[in-house]
């Protein structure tokens, strides 16, 4: 379970991290340098990045929901809080926060993904939304 956990995890890092990060390897960054001569190919490749994003957010919002998004950003936000305190991580170092911000949001979407596995492993219930008839 934990195999397929990270792995998830890791898809949504990558979807992520492919679409912005501070390095300037994103598709933020090649798009806006490219839009003039490649705009087929720029709006290809960000309707593909947006049927990722829906798969990711539909997945997560039916999962956990809002409000457990909302839960999962306040765990973020004290564990940074908490870093910060501990002197581990600086406010004033606007690339920590980015980076830290990507992997928030990765986390938030890889645990949607993931939920109904975890809450079945935790609970032993099944989650089922669709019914066939």
């Amino acid at each position: 379970m934990l195999n397929s956990l990270l792995i998830r995890w890791a898809v949504a890092l990558i979807l992520v991290l492919a679409t912005f990060n501070p390095t300037g390897l994103s598709f933020v960054h090649w798009a806006g340098a490219n839009a003039q001569t490649q705009l087929p190919l720029v709006i290809l490749l960000g309707l593909l990045l947006v049927v990722a994003y829906i798969i990711f957010l539909r997945a997560t919002l039916r999962s956990i929901g809002f409000v457990g998004v909302a839960l999962v950003l306040a765990l973020v936000g004290a564990f940074l809080w908490v870093l910060t305190d501990f002197g581990v991580v600086s406010l004033e170092n606007p690339g920590a926060l980015t980076w830290i911000g990507l992997i928030a949001v990765s986390f938030i979407l890889g645990l949607g993904l993931s939920w109904s596995s975890i809450r079945r492993r935790l609970s032993g219930q099944m989650d089922v939304d669709d019914v066939e008839e």
